[in-house]
């Protein structure tokens, strides 16, 4: 089994906005600090930029971002979210995002070599809004192994940068 996650975001600005450029100019970057992460599978691109998926969106909001991506497991995945350059970026752009109520991010255990879609993870991420971290739809504060059991994952503790 391998792990699939969501992440949703709403800017507050356009993407072509130059309040977005410590965003947008930093996105190259780190999608290549992904695929050469350890534990990295794919990532969500869309037709138009074969390093992103900035065109694509879960409702039609011209604001709401998305990023999925399948990992080998919780420990690389959390690795790369908080213990990269990946955390900076989040850091640095804090001001260009809305705080957002609701669940923004998702996991999910998916088949091996199975690539979820957005309708999948649109799912997912609804089913966890709903009904909390369940082996269906869970978080990194709360999250299940693959045969559905919660765990208490060995996440790294320094940086991996």
């Amino acid at each position: 089994m391998q792990l699939a996650q969501l992440n949703i975001a709403e800017s507050l600005y356009p993407m072509t906005d130059a309040r977005m450029l410590p965003f947008t100019g930093r996105i190259d970057a780190i999608n290549a600090l992904a695929d050469r992460s350890e534990g990295f599978i794919w990532r969500l691109k869309d037709d138009s930029d074969v390093d992103g998926a900035l065109e694509l969106r879960l409702s039609g909001d011209e604001n709401t971002l998305v990023n999925m991506s399948v990992w080998d497991g919780l420990e690389s995945l959390f690795a790369f979210v908080y213990k990269t350059a990946h955390a900076k970026v989040m850091t640095d752009n804090r001001d260009n995002f809305r705080d957002l109520v609701k669940s923004h991010m998702v996991l999910w255990w998916v088949e091996d070599d199975h690539i979820p879609d957005l309708v999948e993870a649109k799912a997912r991420l609804d089913h966890l809004r709903d009904h909390g971290p369940t082996p269906k739809a869970f978080t990194f504060k709360l999250p299940f192994n693959a045969n559905g059991d919660p765990v208490t994952p060995n996440f790294p503790k320094k940086d991996c940068a």
